[in-house]
């Protein structure tokens, strides 16, 4: 009976131990004051209380201090980490920031790690600058001639700059601009041919890295090729439309020709008409006249006698002028 109360005093005692090494992590206390880090017993104690993990908070200050860095303090790597900054990163930053004399405080490395940004990335790029391929750029010349382009762009992080400041597809962006912008003020595609490099002068001049988190170093012109006449085929659309108005506009006129040919027609047929219906009105007009007194018989025969010599005339009319033609 002794023996299994002993045991589970030793076993309780151990969970003790255990839970007192944890909450009170001494040996990280003894790590940190043997590299002549200044931190309590009792702030380790209170980081577990925190929820923050007190050795990634010494390991930290243990790098910060041998690399004489001096605004890294407890407080600010707690509230940092809080925060869901990265701190590791931010004192791989600090430390890679003052081996390359690169002005960097710990405030605006916390800022520019909680903006989203790779802050050890963007001091390894201060050091070694980066190259960016454009894609395909295509413009065209006052000549007509497209012509299609690839740049390459090398930037250079600019530390005060990466808290609000572009990124590369802006950059990019206005590259690609600058080329079109360059492209299209060039008399000939020849002129840009023979001196590619003046679209990377051209460009380099119009401060395209302004507001952005780069400085742009170069802008190099990786390679130029000639594509479609565009300002031939706007000529050969140009005419093909110009024909089409054409056209249509003949067509309205021949429509309107039509039109004015029907209604010529149909008033020639209502003309018609109406000689057709004076005619019959004739013979009973003469009816009428004979009846009242107003023509007589003679006066009838007289009216008949020129209606046959005036046939006699057209009739003999016809085979003259027939013969004239």
């Amino acid at each position: 009976m002794l023996g299994i109360i002993e045991v589970i005093g030793l076993a309780i005692l151990g969970i003790l131990v255990l839970l007192f090494f944890y909450y009170v992590p001494f040996l990280l206390w003894i790590s940190a004051k043997v590299s002549d880090v200044n931190i309590s017993l009792i702030q380790l104690f209170l980081m577990r209380i925190r929820k923050v993990p007190p050795h990634t908070i010494v390991a930290c200050m243990i790098e910060a201090h041998k690399a004489d860095i001096r605004d890294v303090q407890r407080d600010g790597l707690e509230a940092h980490y809080l925060a869901g900054g990265h701190i590791e990163r931010v004192v791989h930053s600090l430390v890679s920031a003052s081996k390359a004399n690169i002005d960097l405080s710990f405030k605006m490395a916390t800022a520019i790690d909680l903006a989203g940004r790779d802050v050890f990335q963007a001091v390894q790029m201060s050091v070694n600058p980066k190259v960016i391929d454009t894609p395909p750029v295509a413009a065209v010349a006052k000549d007509g001639i497209q012509l299609i382009a690839k740049a390459r762009v090398t930037v250079r992080a600019n530390i005060k700059q990466l808290v609000g400041g572009a990124g590369e597809e802006t950059i990019l962006a206005r590259v690609g601009e600058g080329i079109v912008s360059s492209i299209g003020s060039s008399e000939s595609h020849k002129s840009v041919l023979e001196n590619p490099d003046s679209i990377s002068k051209l460009v380099l001049k119009k401060g395209l890295d302004a507001g952005t988190a780069f400085e742009i170093l170069s802008i190099d012109i990786a390679d130029i090729d000639i594509g479609k006449n565009i300002g031939a085929q706007l000529q050969m659309d140009q005419a093909e439309a110009d024909k089409n108005i054409a056209q249509a506009k003949a067509e309205e006129r021949r429509a309107m020709a039509v039109a004015t040919e029907q209604e010529m027609k149909a008033k020639s047929q209502e003309m018609r008409a109406k000689v057709i219906e004076a005619e019959a009105q004739v013979p009973q007009a003469m009816a009428e006249a004979f009846r009242s007194g107003n023509l007589g018989i003679m006066d009838y025969y007289k009216m008949k006698n020129i209606e046959a010599d005036t046939s006699m005339r057209d009739s003999i009319a016809k085979p003259s002028s027939s013969k004239d033609k």
